[in-house]
Order: structure tokens, then sequence, then C-alpha cells
């Protein structure tokens, strides 16, 4: 058994054992491999030993990955997307996680319309207010759904945040608790067109801290394949 297979067990044992303290199966929970600065021929090992949903960061990674890892997969866009490049992956993403404006809601919109698709969509929060991250604040995102939720050919299925890095996980449970409380108060404005079900929060040093808290999309890279390799600028 390969490296990468070892870890994504020892992955799902700790993602069932999460799931198990709030009281749910690990069937609820979607290990989204995230493949950022990682080649195509480590991705299939994983894709090969079960996880076909894999989530990029950036526009020019899935339009390279896209082809070579075949039809098998689905994609998830997860990093920061600029309205120019929408029309790139329109066709090739199945949930786009960091909707954080309705102007990018709007041209994802009008890209799905032109396809016949409706798009799932997550919208950003930063949760903490960090100044390096993306998202809208927690007390706006109320209004921005109520904005975004009338179009047509987007779908809104949730949250997603980029919690602080932390070394020590339990720093992130607030964050995570407050992040599961504002999707059930927004579910309760019983909003047309918005029913959400995801929240998509916890990455590789804090995964379990979040399924605990609600999570049902945990988005793992470096415990999957191990340390990235950047390319040298």
């Amino acid at each position: 058994m390969g490296e990468i297979q070892q870890n994504i067990d020892q992955i799902q044992e700790r993602i069932a054992a999460a799931a198990q303290k709030s009281g749910r199966k690990k069937e609820d929970i979607l290990l989204l491999a995230v493949s950022k600065t990682i080649d195509a021929a480590r991705i299939k090992e994983a894709v090969q030993y079960g996880l076909k949903e894999l989530g990029e960061n950036k526009v020019q990674e899935i339009l390279q990955k896209y082809e070579p890892l075949g039809k098998d997969v689905k994609w998830h866009f997860i990093g920061h997307l600029q309205t120019n490049k929408v029309k790139y992956i329109i066709d090739k993403v199945t949930l786009i996680h960091s909707v954080e404006s309705l102007k990018l809601a709007e041209e994802i919109n009008k890209r799905a319309k032109q396809i016949n698709k409706v798009m799932d969509i997550l919208i950003e929060v930063n949760m903490e207010g960090e100044q390096s991250k993306f998202g809208v604040p927690p007390k706006e995102a109320l209004s921005l759904i109520q904005k975004i939720a009338p179009l047509d050919s987007v779908r809104i299925r949730g949250l997603m945040t980029v919690a602080p890095f932390v070394e020590n996980s339990e720093e992130n449970r607030e964050c995570f608790r407050r992040m599961r409380q504002l999707l059930v108060d927004i579910n309760q404005e019983k909003i047309d067109n918005v029913c959400m079900d995801i929240l998509s929060m916890g990455m590789s040093n804090d995964f379990e801290v979040a399924i605990e808290e609600g999570a049902t999309i945990v988005r793992v890279g470096t415990s999957i394949f191990g340390k990235r390799i950047y390319p040298q600028k």
C-alpha cells in the first residue's frame, strides 16, 4: 500500500471518530482532496483509492488537470475567484466554495445560464475578520444571501470559511461553532430558493474539531499528499 493510501485510511478513521462524537456517520462528511501544486500522477493515486472529489484554489490548475484526471472526478473550486475567470471553469466544477460578492454571483449566474446549468455555490465567510483572508463578515452574510437568492442559475447550498492557522486545533472550535450557528440562523429566515445544508470548514490541521462542530465538507491537502512543493520563483 502506498503512502497516499495509508494517509487516506488514517484520515478516514479520524473522520469517522469525529463524526461519531457529533452524532453523525462518516458518510455524512465529504473528504475533499485539495490537490493544489500536486501533479496529476499523485492525484490519480488518491482518485483510484476512492477520493473522487478534488478541490483547487487556482483556475489554471483546474484547466491543466481537468483532462488528465478524466470524467470520474468532481471538481470543487475553493480559492479566490475573479469574475473574469468564471467562464473558464463554469462547465468544469460542481461546487464553488468561495462566493463573497453579488458581482461574482451575478457573473456565475450569467455564465451558468449560457450553458443551461444551475451552479451550486457556497458563501465564503471571514469569521475572524482576518485581513489576509477573503469572505464577507458574518454580520453581512444574510444580506448578501438575500441579494443572491433571486438569481435563477445559481443555488446557494451553504457556507465556507478558512479558519485561522493555529497549532492547537481547539483554538478554532469557537470559530466553527459560530459558523454552524450562522448557517442555522440564516436557514431559519426561510429565504426563497435558499436551503443550505453544506458547511465547508476544517483543513489538515483542524478538520476533526470542524467535524465535531458540524462541518459537512473538510478540505484536506497536506495530510493526504504530504508537504506542498511550490515552484521556485
